[in-house]
């Protein structure tokens, strides 16, 4: 608990935390906007465009704190006084991922307000045929990017803890981040047939059957339709999503646990 409390009085202060915030209310600042600019549903436009921003802004936030809180520690060495005291390796990297989670929770709360303040005022002086719906479709679907995004932090706090190169968690974290968001879509094109492309379903239809065996599909946690149209995620659809995500973490905070432990700081 000492470690993730420290964590989180450290992340506001940084400036990691406050060159992204500005950087997400920047871009819901487009989102605002790009609503301004769309000639049908405003608020739909500006919602779409907002709930990508946050996406962006959040990854990273996780990605810098990752390298805050955890690369530059070993890299300076600094890691050997918080493991002086009489705690566990593992109860050091809980905390400081306890602490990380906690504070993407916050900035996605705050980024998350001042979407539905943008969407509300996008909308002033327009009468349209259908509204998204800003209460508990809006928030789940902000609650969906969190856990997304706790899946890249998972990801980028294994590569932390077993790297010995201090941009590879940022420059892998990042790629990870693309490569799961994308998995879903892409698998849903060479499903569909590929436009009839039969020569590019059959050459890698089987390597993404492969890939998803080991990289999560986060876009199964996008529930943005959920809020823009009415069109959610079934019970089960969300249920499945959910593990997912807690299971790869729980996969991911092992393997860091286990690296970490047999890693020599001297």
């Amino acid at each position: 608990m000492e470690f993730a409390l420290a964590v989180i009085r450290a992340g506001f202060r940084s400036r990691a935390f406050h060159g992204v915030i500005v950087l997400g209310v920047a871009l819901i600042g487009v989102a605002f906007l790009a609503a301004s600019f769309s000639p049908r549903q405003p608020r739909i436009v500006a919602l779409d465009v907002g709930v990508s921003g946050i996406r962006f802004a959040l990854i990273l936030l996780a990605l810098f704190w990752v390298q805050d809180f955890l690369t530059k520690e070993v890299e300076r060495k600094t890691v050997l006084y918080s493991l002086s005291y009489p705690v566990s390796r593992m109860a050091y990297l809980f905390g400081r991922l306890a602490g990380l989670l906690c504070l993407l929770g916050l900035a996605a709360m705050l980024l998350g307000l001042l979407l539905l303040l943008a969407v509300i005022a996008a909308g002033k002086g327009y009468d349209a045929a259908y509204s998204p719906a800003l209460g508990l479709p809006y928030w789940a679907t902000v609650f969906g990017l969190w856990v997304g995004v706790c899946v890249v932090t998972t990801f980028a706090f294994l590569l932390a803890s077993l790297s010995t190169v201090s941009f590879l968690p940022l420059a892998l974290g990042a790629a990870f981040a693309i490569a799961a968001q994308s998995l879903g879509a892409v698998a849903d094109y060479l499903a569909s047939g590929a436009d009839g492309q039969e020569q590019l379903v059959a050459r890698y239809a089987p390597i993404i059957d492969m890939v998803r065996w080991v990289l999560p599909d986060l876009s199964r946690l996008d529930w943005r339709t959920w809020a823009m149209y009415g069109t959610g995620p079934s019970v089960s659809e969300v249920g499945y999503s959910l593990v997912m995500a807690g299971a790869y973490c729980a996969v991911l905070f092992y393997l860091s646990v286990m690296a970490f432990a047999r890693r020599d700081f001297n």
